[in-house]
C-alpha cells in the first residue's frame, strides 16, 4: 500500500489494530456458542468478553512473542491470555488457525468492499450530473483515434455510467461471495468444533457460512473478487484515458480542474498537466496486478497449504485501498472536470463537414444509386478534403454522380440528425424522468 494513493478509512480496515480486534472477536464469539453447548464453562466465556472486548491489543508485544513461536495465531492468543488470564486458556477450542485468519480476511475485504461500493456511488452521481448538463453538448465522436460522427458529451458519460452500474453489480456479488466464514477445525471436519458454532460467528460477523471449507475457505471466491476488483479498475481506467485524450493541447475539449497555484512542470510554467488521470491509469494496473495472483492462489495443496498467504498479506490490502482511492479521485475529477463546448464545435468542423459523409453515401442509395458508387463517389471527395483542397460540400455539389438537389444535400449536413435519440439512450441509462 502507498500513503500517498489511500484514504483514511481504507487504511484503518487494514491496521494491525482492527486485525487483531476481529480476531478476537471471532474468537470470543466462538467461545460463547461453545459455552451455550456446554463445552466451555459459560463464566469462562463471559470473563474473555469482559476482559477483551475494550482491550488494546499490543502489535509490537505479539511480534515479539512471534519471534520465538514464528506462529501468528499462537502470539496472538498468548498475547490474550496476558490480558484475560486463566479463562483464555478456552479460547481456540477446537479451532485451527485458518478458522481466525479466513474469516477475519473475509470480514476485511467485505468492509472494503463497502467502501468500494461507495466511491462507485460517488462516481454514478457525478456522472450523471455531468451528463445530464451536457446532454445535447455536440461532440465528435471518434473510432480509432479518428473523427467518425456527431456524438454529443452526455452521451460519452452516460456510456460510462452504465458501465459503472455494471461496476456496482460486480462488486455486490463479489462481496457477496468474498463474505463467508469457516469454523471448522483442522482439515474442515468439524471434528473437534460443533458446526453451530460456525453459524453462530457467521452471524455475529455479517457472514454466511463457508458450506465446504477444507481448512481453509477456497481461493476460487478470493480469485473471482479480486478478478471483479480488475474489471472495475479498468473501467476507471477506461474514463480515465478519455479524459487525457480530450485534454491534449490539440483537442482540448475537457481538461482537469487546475487549482490556483497549482504547478504544472519544474521546467515549463505554462504547463497544465493531466496528472490526476494519469495516477488513475497507473493505479489501475496496480490493482490489476492482483488479479493472477489470486488466480494461482486457488490451486492450493490437498486440504490446506500457505503458499496462497504472503500472497493475501499483500494484495488484500493493497488491491482494496487502491481501488477506493482511484474511484474518489475519479468521482473529483468528473465533478469538477472543465468542459469546453466551444473548442468541441471547432474540432468538430476541421474537418469541414466529413462527419456527415455516411448521410450522404446513405441519401445516394435512397435516390437509387448503388451503395459501391454511391461509397466511391464520396469518398473520392472526402480525401480532396483530407488534402486541404476545399469544403466536402462544394465537392459534392460539383460531382455530377451526387444527384441530390442542392437543398437535400445542404439539409444533410445537420446536426440534430445524429442526438435525435438522445433522450432514448438517457432514458435507459438513467431511467424515464
Amino acid at each position: 500500500m502507498i500513503t500517498r494513493y489511500s484514504r483514511p478509512d481504507a487504511v484503518a480496515i487494514w491496521s494491525q489494530e482492527t486485525k487483531y480486534k476481529i480476531w478476537f472477536e471471532i474468537e470470543a464469539h466462538a467461545a460463547t456458542k461453545m459455552a451455550e453447548l456446554g463445552v466451555i464453562p459459560k463464566e469462562s466465556a463471559d470473563a474473555i468478553w469482559a476482559k477483551g472486548k475494550d482491550a488494546t491489543f499490543d502489535a509490537d508485544r505479539i511480534d515479539e512473542i512471534e519471534r520465538t513461536t514464528k506462529h501468528d495465531v499462537i502470539a496472538f492468543l498468548t498475547h490474550v491470555s496476558e490480558i484475560v488470564g486463566d479463562e483464555a486458556r478456552f479460547l481456540h477450542q477446537g479451532m485451527t488457525s485458518s478458522d481466525v485468519l479466513d474469516t477475519c480476511f473475509a470480514v476485511q475485504l467485505a468492509r472494503s468492499t463497502d467502501l468500494l461500493l461507495d466511491g462507485v456511488d460517488r462516481v454514478l452521481k457525478a456522472l450523471e450530473t455531468r451528463a445530464k448538463e451536457h446532454k445535447y453538448t455536440v461532440t465528435v465522436g471518434r473510432s480509432h483515434g479518428i473523427h467518425a460522427e456527431p456524438v454529443t458529451f452526455g452521451l460519452k458519460l452516460a456510456g460510462y455510467h452504465a458501465e459503472f452500474q455494471r461496476a456496482k453489480r460486480r462488486l455486490v456479488a463479489a462481496r457477496e461471495e468474498i463474505a463467508t466464514c469457516a469454523i471448522s477445525g483442522a482439515v474442515g471436519t468439524f471434528a473437534n468444533v460443533d458446526p453451530a458454532v460456525e453459524q453462530y460467528v457467521a452471524d455475529q460477523m455479517g457472514l454466511q457460512v463457508e458450506p465446504v471449507s477444507t481448512q481453509v475457505i477456497p481461493r476460487d471466491r478470493h480469485a473471482a473478487y479480486f478478478a471483479a476488483l480488475g474489471v472495475v479498475a479498468s473501467s476507471v481506467e477506461r474514463l480515465a484515458v478519455e479524459i487525457r485524450h480530450l485534454q491534449r493541447t490539440e483537442v482540448l475539449e475537457a481538461e482537469e480542474f487546475f487549482d490556483k497555484g497549482q504547478k504544472g512542470s519544474s521546467a515549463m510554467p505554462h504547463k497544465r498537466n493531466p496528472i490526476l488521470t494519469e495516477n488513475l491509469t497507473g493505479l489501475a494496473r496496480l490493482v490489476r496486478s492482483a488479479v493472477t495472483p489470486a488466480m494461482e492462489n486457488v490451486a492450493l495443496w490437498h486440504e490446506r497449504d500457505i503458499s496462497h498467504s504472503s500472497v493475501e498479506r499483500g494484495i488484500g490490502p493493497d488491491a482494496t485501498i487502491h481501488l477506493d482511492f482511484a474511484l474518489h479521485r475519479l468521482a473529483g475529477v468528473i465533478e469538477r472536470l472543465n468542459v469546453y463546448p466551444e473548442n468541441m464545435q471547432k474540432n468538430l468542423d476541421r474537418l469541414g463537414g466529413l462527419v456527415f459523409s455516411q448521410r450522404v453515401m446513405l441519401a445516394l442509395t435512397q435516390a437509387g444509386i448503388s451503395r459501391e458508387d454511391a461509397y466511391a463517389a464520396v469518398q473520392e471527395n472526402a480525401m480532396k478534403v483530407w488534402r486541404g483542397e476545399g469544403r466536402f460540400i462544394d465537392f459534392l455539389k460539383a460531382d455530377a454522380r451526387v444527384t441530390l438537389p442542392d437543398a437535400d444535400l445542404e439539409a444533410l449536413f445537420d446536426l440534430g440528425y445524429h442526438t435525435k435519440n438522445v433522450d432514448v439512450v438517457f432514458d435507459r441509462v438513467f431511467g424515464q424522468a
